[in-house]
């Protein structure tokens, strides 16, 4: 056994470059493992900055000053997302109360529908089962409620958290893309000299992680909006509400459609029951996901390694279970950056036998 993880060892780490990477990784995860709530808010400024570079490096190459266009840049972003927050937030927070206040009328529907059900079906399905199934789901609910009361008074606590990234976040991100030279010299400088690889993997995932931040920002605007207003366009109650998690849902592929389509159909078919209206309104959602999946994601992601539906999900399980909305936000990246390294580790000679195979 041990001459088995020998020959392993030496065949993967025996070259410096890539021991220095393995090393780098290990620093980093356990920076993330145990500081990574502390170190949180210049994470999020990296995101940012990241976000923003590509508009500042083309005001550079126009002739503009760095300082310049990373002011302007940062006002403007400050600017939108002000008015979003101010615009959008509102109405989502009203429409959320709205539909919490309405959602035990809801429930009392849903569960006289199934008590209609034995009397339809009654070779399928017994009074018994539905009342136990009732009573187990109503407990879960009074747990739910119990868990957001709980939630809410602690959030009173993270205001002060609010407060800190409300200040130091810009201007972290005023400093990172302003000086952006001398700091990624200076974390050149940490580096060891063995880096081949870490250069390697660093490159490969700068385009990755580039195309799918934006994209990602971009497809969450645009699938939200068109969501949201097709929805008003169709007089359905809670559309910007409905809007924003049709848009968020794209963070998580495959699973958050899914799961944002439940209280959509929920929703309609309060309004309307099993009329032509709740049927219009999942053919026009049905449509928009088909156009997310078909049309939007490939133009916005082409440049992107694709990966297996089955990969996706574990990293999406993995690191948002780590990380939470950040975690599942990067699930993707996080993915190539994983099949970057292995591939950076693996011999040539292995690689071409695994793709004649």
């Amino acid at each position: 056994m041990l001459d088995v993880f020998e020959r392993w060892y030496k065949r993967k780490f025996s070259d410096p470059d890539s021991l220095m990477l393995l090393m780098l990784l290990l620093s980093v995860s356990l920076l993330l493992a145990f500081w990574g709530g502390i170190l949180m808010p210049a994470l999020v400024a990296a995101v940012i900055a990241y976000l923003l570079d590509w508009p500042v490096t083309q005001l550079i190459k126009m002739g503009v000053s760095r300082t310049i266009s990373t002011s302007f840049v940062l006002i403007i972003f400050i600017t939108l997302s002000i008015l979003t927050f101010v615009s959008l937030v509102p109405v989502v927070t009203q429409q959320s109360v709205n539909l919490i206040q309405e959602t035990p009328e809801i429930w009392k529907e849903a569960q006289a529908w199934l008590l209609t059900l034995p009397e339809k079906y009654p070779n399928f399905v017994q009074v018994n089962h539905i009342q136990e199934m009732l009573q187990g789901i109503n407990q879960k609910l009074v747990d739910l409620g119990e868990l957001l009361i709980s939630i809410s008074v602690s959030s009173l606590a993270d205001l002060g958290a609010l407060l800190i990234y409300l200040i130091l976040v810009p201007l972290m991100v005023f400093f990172m893309l302003k000086d952006k030279d001398l700091l990624v010299g200076n974390l050149a400088q940490l580096l060891p000299n063995e880096r081949r690889l870490i250069k390697q993997v660093g490159s490969e995932m700068n385009l990755q992680i580039a195309n799918y931040i934006r994209g990602k920002v971009i497809e969450i605007i645009i699938v939200g909006g068109v969501s949201a207003f097709t929805f008003a366009l169709l007089d359905l109650r809670y559309a910007v509400l409905l809007g924003v998690l049709v848009g968020f849902s794209v963070l998580i592929p495959y699973i958050g459609a899914a799961v944002v389509t439940l209280p959509v159909a929920i929703v309609g078919l309060f309004q309307w029951g099993v009329a032509p209206e709740f049927w219009y309104l999942m053919i026009a959602y049905g449509i928009i996901q088909a156009l997310d999946g078909n049309l939007l994601v490939p133009v916005l992601f082409s440049e992107a390694v694709s990966l297996h539906p089955v990969y996706i999900i574990i990293a999406v399980l993995f690191f948002g279970g780590l990380w939470g909305f950040w975690g599942v936000f990067f699930a993707i990246p996080l993915a190539t950056l994983v099949k970057a390294v292995f591939n950076a580790w693996s011999p040539k000679d292995v690689l071409k036998e695994e793709d004649a195979l």
